[in-house]
């Protein structure tokens, strides 16, 4: 499986209605994105220092289907709101433990040689 994992720190000033209704637009993504394998997201509970506000992770079968999410217009009308609410962004994209199987599914190409 592809993990995608996304935390989000909100600009200072943000409402909780629009926390809210970001919540209900990324609540109904899985239900019209097919490509979707497992979907969670969530605020932070801790409010540690370093803590993020807000963050998703999502499974795909591979890098195609990732990509196919991205341009989703449904997700694309979530990826607005996030750019819109937040002072930052960030992201990892990574072959879980179960990596030797998608290994063979994932082209040479898309994999880093670290």
């Amino acid at each position: 499986m592809l993990n995608h994992i996304v935390l989000m720190k909100f600009k200072p000033g943000v409402k909780e209605s629009d926390i809210e209704n970001l919540e209900k637009h990324m609540d109904d993504l899985p239900n019209s994105i097919a490509e979707i394998h497992s979907y969670e997201f969530g605020r932070d509970v801790v409010r540690s220092e370093r803590s993020y506000d807000f963050g998703l992770i999502v499974l795909f079968a591979n890098t195609e289907a990732l990509s196919r999410y991205q341009v989703h217009p449904d997700h694309l009308v979530v990826v607005e709101k996030v750019k819109n609410m937040c002072d930052s962004i960030i992201t990892v994209d990574f072959a879980g433990s179960d990596a030797s199987s998608l290994k063979e599914k994932v082209p040479k190409s898309d994999l880093i040689d670290w």
